[in-house]
């Protein structure tokens, strides 16, 4: 069984071509294969697959064998894998519904895509709510997957493990399924963001569906974007070491939202059937 490893933003992949329907795999092998100390070790897998709709479609599980939800950056490295398969389209059919990318440039093995997300139609501010279990200073949003976003200051030393588990376990305001948890902190010029993955359990190098609610929320809690230019708005994004973008056009909440960023192939990876 053929696999390619990529990467985005640090967020790393193991992806397989399975449009002829060939590879069915267990929750419990793809956790196997994921591990990072006794498998190959990725923060995610990914089928690129068939549809009758679009040019393709991705299939995304989280490193535990779960699935059931887009990935920012996974998005973007299935279409830089896409195009290393050949495909020269890229609308594509995921979890969440319809996307479309367009890769910018493609530079020393490294290719920017802009990946268009799903609008986001509502925003939940915590602080406004009350009892124990709220996770105060924040508010929740779904950008294909579930995030709570809470600014903080000194974002280096936070301790986003500790942190982001006691919100993603605790609060009963998101759950039963709980949440990513994004924590924020606003920079001369954009936004830096670290995320706990439900999933993954731990910190990633980069959450894209993550950045990309960090940025919605961002504009509804006053803090000013990058670049503001005829009806759009756009927030430069650092994240654990990569430079990202999130564009959209503000609405009721946020509308034509896009995310562009890196996505590089890593590997080519030969395993057992």
């Amino acid at each position: 069984m053929k696999f390619y490893k990529y990467q985005g933003a640090g967020n790393d992949f193991l992806i397989a071509d399975n449009r002829d329907g060939a590879i069915n795999l267990t929750a419990e092998q793809i956790a196997a294969v994921c591990d990072r100390r006794y498998g190959v070790g990725a923060d995610g897998l990914m089928l690129l697959e068939s549809s009758d709709t679009y040019d393709f479609r991705m299939n995304y599980y989280n490193s535990d064998g779960s699935g059931g939800m887009m990935c920012g950056n996974g998005g973007r490295c299935m279409v830089a894998f896409a195009a290393d398969m050949g495909i020269t389209r890229f609308d594509f059919d995921a979890a969440d519904g319809f996307h479309t990318a367009q890769i910018l440039k493609d530079e020393n093995g490294v290719k920017t895509v802009r990946l268009k997300m799903k609008d986001v139609s509502e925003i939940i501010r915590y602080d406004a709510l009350e009892g124990p279990s709220v996770p105060s200073k924040g508010c929740f949003l779904d950008t294909g997957t579930r995030h709570y976003v809470r600014f903080v200051e000194g974002l280096e030393e936070y301790d986003v493990v500790a942190e982001g588990r006691d919100i993603r376990y605790n609060a009963s305001e998101l759950m039963p399924i709980g949440a990513n948890v994004n924590f924020v902190e606003p920079y001369d010029g954009g936004i830096k963001v670290r995320t706990y993955e439900k999933g993954v359990e731990d910190e990633t190098f980069a959450c894209g569906t993550g950045i990309v609610a960090s940025c919605v929320a961002a504009w509804c809690g006053g803090v000013r974007p990058s670049l503001e230019e005829n009806a759009r708005v756009r927030y430069d994004v650092k994240a654990k070491r990569d430079l990202l973008a999130v564009d959209f056009i503000p609405s009721s909440v946020a509308e034509d939202v896009w995310l562009t960023g890196p996505a590089s192939f890593v590997a080519e990876i030969i395993l057992p059937d």
